[in-house]
């Protein structure tokens, strides 16, 4: 549900209500209203977050579940060393 993708994002991220606000440019009471499920932002607003906290829109949106990572500023070595990484715990599993 975005309501609870938002308010977790937000939280993981570190900003209140407030400072989230401020950065969307929208009033404090619309976070709190799509956090607690009662309104859902603009289709401009879920790229905005999508964007602030670097996510798919089909993450943020609940379609998709698979975070997605940029990884478009390492360079070739820590790109196969952040591959590795994420092969070990998968064989974790």
């Amino acid at each position: 549900m975005v309501a609870d993708k938002i308010k977790q994002l937000r939280e993981k991220n570190n900003f209140t209500q407030s400072a989230l606000a401020k950065r969307l440019n929208v009033t404090r009471s619309s976070v709190n209203a799509w956090e607690m499920g009662i309104s859902v932002p603009s289709t401009a607003l879920i790229v905005d977050l999508a964007r602030l906290f670097q996510v798919s829109t089909d993450y943020l949106l609940g379609l998709n579940e698979t975070a997605t990572l940029d990884i478009s500023m390492l360079n070739d070595k820590e790109t196969i060393i952040l591959y590795e990484l994420v092969q070990y715990f998968k064989s974790l599993k």
